[in-house]
């Protein structure tokens, strides 16, 4: 937890504290470069990484980690599983 509240948790500036924390930890234990997988939710949800994947990555290589290979292994689907709601769509 980097930040108070939890509407805060999913934005770029919570994930940019961790990943900071995180860069931290890992030149202790001396480890300088990496490679990224990133994943999304997928299934029938939103197959592109959340707000704060941009802002993960650019506090790592600003803290002077060496960044290799990026790699998306976000599961998509191969049958089209349906969305929430009915013909009319998804109402609120």
């Amino acid at each position: 937890m980097k930040v108070k509240a939890d509407g805060d948790e999913p934005l770029p500036y919570a994930a940019m504290l961790a990943a900071q924390d995180v860069a931290q930890w890992w030149k202790g234990l001396s480890i300088t470069a990496l490679h990224i997988k990133l994943r999304a939710t997928c299934g029938n949800r939103t197959k592109t990484p959340g707000p704060g994947a941009q802002s993960d990555l650019r506090a790592l290589a600003r803290s002077g980690m060496k960044i290799g290979r990026i790699e998306d292994v976000t599961p998509i689907p191969s049958d089209s599983t349906r969305r929430k709601g009915d013909r009319l769509g998804h109402r609120l």
